[in-house]
């Protein structure tokens, strides 16, 4: 496994992390999966207070107990759940920000949050504020590193300029290239790093049958998927292709790959070891499929 340093911080995140969202089974089947996972070199567990309403923060939390100091911990603020349990609003503001943050860490029992990200944003929230919320957060030692999550150019932009971020996730894969217009070299060159979620498309960079996509339609989601078909000889080559596209770029310092089973944990860790093969096909690739762009957010 290869650990990449997350931004300017001291902080080191295996290539590929846990994206706990994924996390089904009972209260032993999840802790074995993620003792698994370390055992095979991951270090970087990401969560949010939105899932399961903060059920995902509790099981992550106490499968983790004894071993905090050993892997790096990541959530996210800013959906702030309704009373009535009819669903949640975003709320940027620094008051519930500072009030969320307590919740979150009795859920993860633990007193410190290595990566907290805001989980969204638009361009219209009061960023200023919610930076200040983070910034005083890493005062207090509740948190180490903060960043967002979030698609969108024109917050990036905001963020990269104002704040201190240590990184950025991102949706970001061969059906999705996006971020390759101008979002990338931007975090690449302010060192912000970028994590990356949605690396398999919904699976359809593996086995699902076409279907639209973002903008793609299903029959070009197709067409995409048999020129990718037509360089790999096999699934695992496609599994190798899709894990390593977002890799290649400099910025990108861990795939979240969300997983349920052991079977996925260690196929995913076994595309890992693609050799040059795979980095040839990448490249064809990048010159055969034709880039899609951010059309709104800009």
């Amino acid at each position: 496994m290869h650990y990449n340093q997350l931004g300017k911080s001291t902080i080191k995140v295996s290539e590929v992390s846990f994206g706990c969202m994924s996390l089904k089974g009972s209260k032993k089947e999840n802790t074995q999966l993620i003792h698994q996972a370390i055992e095979h070199g991951i270090n970087y567990f990401d969560t949010a207070d939105l899932y399961d309403a903060g059920e995902n923060e509790k099981v992550v939390g106490e499968a983790l107990k004894g071993m905090r100091h050993d892997i790096v911990l990541a959530t996210k603020v800013g959906n702030e759940l309704r009373a009535d349990g009819s669903g949640w609003d975003w709320n940027p503001r620094k008051s519930y920000i500072l009030k969320a943050v307590e919740e979150s860490l009795k859920r993860l029992q633990t007193d410190f949050i290595d990566f907290y990200q805001l989980h969204g944003g638009t361009i219209e929230d009061p960023i200023d504020e919610t930076i200040e919320a983070f910034e005083l957060l890493k005062e207090q030692g509740k948190i180490r590193e903060y960043g967002i999550s979030s698609i969108r150019p024109n917050v990036i932009r905001q963020y990269v300029e104002k704040s201190n971020i240590a990184g950025v996730m991102m949706q970001y894969s061969l059906l999705d290239r996006r971020p390759e217009e101008s979002v990338l070299d931007l975090l690449e060159n302010h060192q912000i790093s970028v994590l990356v979620r949605g690396g398999y498309a919904k699976g359809l960079l593996l086995d699902k049958p076409a279907k639209e996509y973002l903008n793609w339609s299903a029959k070009e989601v197709d067409v995409i998927k048999n020129k990718i078909s037509a360089l790999c000889p096999d699934m695992k080559t496609q599994q190798q292709v899709a894990l390593k596209y977002p890799l290649a770029h400099k910025a990108v310092a861990s795939i979240v790959s969300g997983v349920r089973t052991s079977e996925q944990l260690f196929s995913t860790l076994e595309a890992l070891e693609a050799g040059e093969d795979v980095d040839a096909i990448i490249e064809q690739l990048k010159s055969d499929l034709v880039p899609n762009f951010y059309e709104m957010h800009r």
